[in-house]
């Protein structure tokens, strides 16, 4: 019994050390594991910390916009424009904002010029009509306009206000039908509008513009959401406008009726307060009524020529009194005819006179000449030859008589000399008129 108890005492003494041992080598791994978790999570949240360093960063970075030459922004803070007066719109070039759902940046672009065509008072078209122009053969116009299909325009007969007009028939001075303004005219138009944006906050607040989905354009979403509210406003302008001037003012495009249209639109967008401005309005065609092309045609062939005649006439004024007397030969004209006219404006414009009138000037200015010497030399003679007619006054006059004979003798082409005679008592004459046809008058070549 001792032996087994001091056995069992042996053995306790020898497990003591290896359960130590064992539980200081489990302390040790349990060391060991917790440090590496350890070393794992702050690893871990040092990359976790680096992540979202780099996602703020990003965050921030993607703040920074930039806009185009042709642009101008708005900054919307939670859906609301930011800032007061020139502060809310940003010009080109790089701006900072906070990234969505905070900011956002609605880009306008004012510098560039949209175009809208208005083919709305035009005639219906077919396929075949616009591919075939001057290949297939054209079909007949339709006996009668259909309204439903084809687009006109009412012109007036007289340049009268279409206000003028309602507040005569209202007071009763004139009733439908009756006076001017009564006769209409159907014409067929294209027109052409380009306008820009040049209220950007304006235009954001009141012209709705709809959604930009992925991948479109801003520019055409505007474009598409614009066109409505524009063509309304131009087509009501159009109506309005050119149905105070007549068909032939409609037909040779007049500019006048481009402005007047222009004009309209202009204050109808302004009273809307839109921001935007029309650049250009064109009248691109005018036409009349296919029912009626053949008598159109011959008025307008009609027109031609009458307009061909008044242009060869005034031509042919111009380049007249161009000859007669250059530049001042109408203000020259009005001048003699005016009887209160100042006589140092006449004589400074017959200075300036040119062409035939300055030859005939000369003329007259050398012919004035000639006479006047020639009046100083003949009393010049008279005065020398005066002391011999006081003394022979007979001779003196027979001597003058004989130059004046042998003056017009000289110039003669023919001369005929007949000697009295005491035998007839009659003379005949029998002159042939130039018998001989070579015979030219003296002093031509």
């Amino acid at each position: 019994m001792a032996h087994e108890h001091e056995h069992e005492h042996e053995h306790d003494t020898v497990d003591q050390p290896q359960t130590s041992q064992a539980l200081q080598s489990g302390g040790e791994k349990l060391d060991a594991a917790g440090k590496s978790l350890s070393d794992a999570l702050r690893i871990s949240f040092a990359i976790l910390k680096v992540i979202m360093i780099i996602l703020v960063i990003a965050f921030l970075a993607s703040g920074f916009k930039t806009v185009g030459p042709d642009e101008q922004a708005l900054v919307l803070r939670f859906g609301k424009i930011k800032g007061v007066g020139e502060e809310m719109i940003l010009g080109p070039g790089w701006h900072w904002i906070f990234p969505y759902p905070i900011d956002e940046l609605v880009k306008i672009p004012v510098g560039q010029k949209i175009s809208l065509a208005v083919n709305t008072f035009w005639y219906k078209e077919t396929r075949d009509d616009i591919l075939g122009q001057g290949v297939r053969p054209r079909r007949p116009p339709p006996e009668k306009l259909d309204p439903l299909q084809e687009g006109y325009c009412l012109t007036g007969s007289r340049r009268r206000p279409v206000s003028a007009a309602v507040g005569a028939i209202a007071s009763g001075a004139q009733r439908p039908g009756q006076g001017e303004g009564r006769d209409y005219n159907i014409v067929h138009t294209k027109w052409q509008i380009d306008y820009q944006i040049t209220g950007v906050e304006q235009f954001f607040r009141n012209v709705h513009v709809g959604d930009v989905r992925p991948g479109q354009v801003y520019v055409d979403v505007i474009t598409q959401s614009v066109t409505p509210l524009l063509k309304s406003v131009v087509e009501d302008a159009i109506v309005d406008a050119i149905v105070q001037y007549s068909i032939d003012e409609a037909i040779l495009s007049a500019d006048t009726i481009r402005r007047h249209v222009m004009q309209l639109v202009q204050e109808r967008l302004d009273a809307i307060e839109s921001g935007m401005r029309v650049t250009s309005v064109q009248l691109v065609e005018a036409r009349w009524p296919k029912q009626v092309d053949e008598a159109f045609n011959a008025y307008v062939q009609a027109s031609q020529q009458s307009s061909q005649a008044l242009s060869e006439a005034r031509t042919y004024a111009d380049k007249t009194l161009t000859n007669a007397a250059g530049r001042v030969a109408e203000q020259l004209y009005q001048t003699i005819q005016d009887e209160n006219a100042d006589e140092e404006q006449r004589e400074a414009l017959w200075a300036l006179a040119a062409g035939e009138v300055q030859d005939q000037l000369a003329q007259a200015q050398t012919y004035r000449t000639k006479v006047v010497e020639a009046a100083k030399a003949n009393a010049d003679y008279m005065t020398s030859i005066l002391p011999e007619y006081r003394k022979r006054p007979e001779l003196v006059l027979r001597q003058i008589y004989l130059d004046a004979i042998q003056e017009v003798l000289t110039n003669a082409d023919e001369k005929f000399v007949l000697d009295k005679s005491d035998e007839a008592r009659e003379h005949e004459f029998r002159i042939l008129v130039n018998r001989d046809p070579a015979l030219k008058p003296k002093g031509t070549q």
